[in-house]
């Protein structure tokens, strides 16, 4: 707010001055008392002036008796995930009534350091979707396994006071903070001297740990898995997001956590989320309306998912329908399912019936693209010596990125190597490392995929984002690694030595500039590819649940270029028990 701003709002709301727009008939959701009321809305300038009906405006707009409700805002988000470009992201979010988003860009960042920070700044500078940013505070996220680069305090500093990060991203390291390791401080000062925020990410942490975690003035967490988790974090003084995402879904878990006395500190993300996902069934809408639909009044979940989330950030000029605020709301019929209509961005209409009225320009990818650096791969590379008849298998829990670390009983060649058995759901997992040329190949064994033949790799492998491939023979492995090495990254299916299909992404190996619906259309046949033709496994995401697959910070075992690495202890383990 500046002074000309708040004379025009004035000027407005004491007639001297017309409005741009002004709304009549309207439901006006306020999320401030978690009511509705009838009345008006004017804006000028992009904001909200008054509820008063004898504005006069250039443009009149009879609601119809509708509700009028704020923009969506997504309290933790990967753009990245989405598969999409910041402008192809926008484009889709906006119609289902996202207008913010709090994004951390530690995919790309994973991938290209720097200059990754820079591309998103500028990818997303002028969109009608407001992005805010955490810098990346865990580039890699351990040291357990190589990514593109390598993000220091002194990396943060440089770019940190720009005024759209707000602080710090996710912090992963909680075992570096327990320890009080200098380099993990040295990150949290770079927040701590700005008086900026630090988001959270702590699964499974409780007790004294949680104490010192929350004790570093961490301000958020999404990775909560059940009420009393919820409970926990609320009672050191944190908020809570509500994540309802493709592989993580944890709304209808958590809300059972919810009630009056904490729903101020509770909000919504996707955190990540492919772009099948957020057409077929929304976007920050969806999460609000499971809840909803589970029997949360329909004005608390609107608030969690506007109102909360900017006090969280300091977004001191949004989250509600109040005289002086950006005019970011929409049009519904509904409150019992939310389906936005007419969608306004700093009080232009800006998305009609799903659908965007005029798509972004796109920004020119540069020092982001190409990113495939593999050295000295081939099949020979994914032979897994074994000592004895069992072997320690990833075990992959539909619907979540939390594994267990199973032994199993295994089938051996006469050299001794893994072998794979038809009759068991045990199949060879292996990650390429595809920044440095290390030639780096970890090799370990995963259930419950349920392939029956073929092979699927993707250059989406969180968080380092090296190529994860699972198959049902080594050559089809080869095959799919050299098809994503050929087109500089994305995700493939391989069968019997064949590319059935290939969806590239130009951009770090994780995004690119088609449109949503391409996109769509290209994971859709993709995955009834995989289902129909390759048997896996119809209750999982065939590709974002391999992605997570290499994450090693969430329990309990998971694969990385370096081999096998067991979360909960924290340290790399065999494939042989």
């Amino acid at each position: 707010m500046d002074r000309t701003l708040a004379k025009t709002l004035i000027d407005v709301c004491e007639k001297r001055k017309k409005a741009d727009l002004l709304i009549r008939n309207c439901r006006i959701v306020d999320v401030f008392s978690k009511t509705v009321f009838e009345g008006s809305i004017s804006v000028i300038d992009g904001h909200f002036a008054s509820f008063s009906d004898e504005i006069e405006a250039d443009e009149v707009i009879d609601a119809g008796g509708r509700y009028v409700v704020p923009g969506f805002i997504d309290a933790h988000c990967h753009i990245e995930s989405s598969h999409l470009s910041p402008a192809a992201f926008s484009d889709l979010i906006i119609p289902k009534g996202t207008t913010t988003v709090i994004a951390d860009p530690h995919e790309i960042c994973n991938v290209a350091g720097l200059d990754a920070m820079r591309y998103m700044l500028m990818a997303s500078a002028d969109l009608p979707l407001s992005v805010y940013y955490m810098f990346p505070s865990c580039v890699p996220a351990t040291d357990s396994e190589h990514a593109g680069a390598v993000l220091l305090a002194s990396d943060i500093d440089t770019m940190i006071d720009d005024e759209r990060i707000l602080g710090l991203g996710e912090m992963m390291n909680y075992p570096g903070i327990a320890a009080g390791l200098d380099f993990v401080l040295d990150k949290l000062e770079c927040a701590y001297s700005r008086g900026k925020f630090i988001d959270g990410h702590a699964p499974d942490v409780k007790d004294r740990d949680l104490d010192a975690y929350s004790a570093c003035r961490i301000k958020t967490d999404h990775e909560c898995s059940t009420p009393e988790e919820l409970r926990d974090r609320v009672r050191r003084g944190m908020y809570v997001a509500l994540r309802q995402g493709t592989a993580c879904k944890n709304v209808l878990d958590l809300l059972p956590g919810v009630n009056d006395d904490n729903l101020s500190r509770i909000m919504f993300c996707t955190d990540d989320c492919q772009c099948e996902t957020i057409i077929d069934e929304g976007h920050i809408s969806n999460g609000v309306n499971l809840a909803i639909g589970a029997g949360l009044k329909a004005e608390k979940a609107l608030s969690a998912a506007t109102l909360n989330a900017a006090l969280c950030y300091d977004l001191r000029d949004r989250g509600a329908i109040a005289p002086g605020l950006k005019a970011d709301f929409f049009i519904c019929d509904s409150l019992e399912k939310i389906v936005p209509d007419e969608v306004f961005v700093s009080g232009k209409l800006t998305a009609k019936g799903g659908k965007i009225l005029s798509p972004s320009s796109h920004i020119k990818p540069e020092k982001v693209s190409g990113m495939m650096n593999v050295k000295n791969f081939s099949s020979q590379r994914l032979v897994l010596p074994l000592e004895g008849d069992e072997a320690r298998v990833i075990k992959i829990i539909p619907g979540s990125v939390v594994t267990e670390n199973c032994i199993r009983k295994v089938s051996r060649d006469e050299k001794g190597n893994f072998t794979r058995d038809e009759k068991t759901d045990i199949l060879k997992i292996a990650s390429v490392e595809r920044h440095k040329g290390t030639g780096n190949v970890g090799l370990g064994l995963i259930e419950g995929y349920g392939m029956k033949s073929g092979a699927v790799a993707t250059s989406i492998s969180h968080d380092s984002h090296n190529i994860i491939v699972v198959g049902t023979s080594d050559e089809d492995m080869e095959r799919a690694v050299n098809e994503l090495i050929s087109t500089g990254g994305g995700v493939t299916i391989i069968q019997k030595g064949k590319v059935l299909m290939t969806h590239p992404l130009e951009i770090a190996g994780l995004m690119t500039d088609e449109s949503a619906q391409v996109v769509y259309d290209t994971l859709r046949e993709m995955h009834e590819i995989a289902y129909e033709k390759l048997g896996v496994n119809r209750n999982i995401d065939p590709f974002m649940t391999l992605s997570f697959m290499a994450l090693p910070v969430i329990p309990a075992l998971k694969i990385t270029d370096s081999g096998l690495f067991d979360v909960t202890a924290f340290a790399f383990t065999s494939v042989n028990p």
